[in-house]
């Protein structure tokens, strides 16, 4: 169950994210594009942990994953400084902490499954593919309207 935590984490702290700051602000092209890219690293990392078997050999591969999504996910930051508050700057900083933990719970989690914690990992699944979906929807087509029209 403590495995579970780093994923509650995530949970709200990108909600508050989400729905505190972001709706505030409008987000520029930038964002609109890397923060589902950002999700996209994160689900490539469960969806691997659900389909492959845990071996050494491919371990390896999920660690060379999650090192990409850990960096990946940062790449944002210097730009953020001139458009976040620093609440927002500070809630990302939490969220770039839990980051590697989240990824190395689900590493464990693959590594020591029990069929709670793989039902688990199916329901973080559609949770995260849902929140990519509604980032890619809302912010580019559905509120980014009005960067087309204008």
């Amino acid at each position: 169950m403590l495995l579970t935590l780093p994923f509650l984490v995530q949970g709200v702290v990108i909600t508050l994210d989400e729905f505190i700051f972001h709706v505030k602000r409008d987000l520029p092209k930038w964002e609109r594009i890397g923060h589902p890219l950002d999700t996209l690293t994160v689900l490539i990392c469960i969806v691997f942990v659900l389909v492959f078997p845990y071996s050494s050999s491919l371990l390896k591969v999920y660690i060379g994953l999650s090192l990409f999504s850990c960096l990946f996910v940062t790449k944002d930051e210097f730009v953020h400084k001139h458009h976040c508050p620093a609440a927002e700057q500070w809630l990302h900083a939490v969220l770039f902490l839990n980051h590697p933990v989240l990824l190395t719970a689900l590493g464990l989690i693959w590594a020591h499954p029990t069929p709670f914690l793989f039902s688990f990992l199916k329901f973080q699944t559609a949770l995260v593919t849902l929140f990519g979906l509604y980032q890619v929807i809302y912010w580019n087509f559905y509120r980014g309207r009005k960067h087309i029209i204008n």
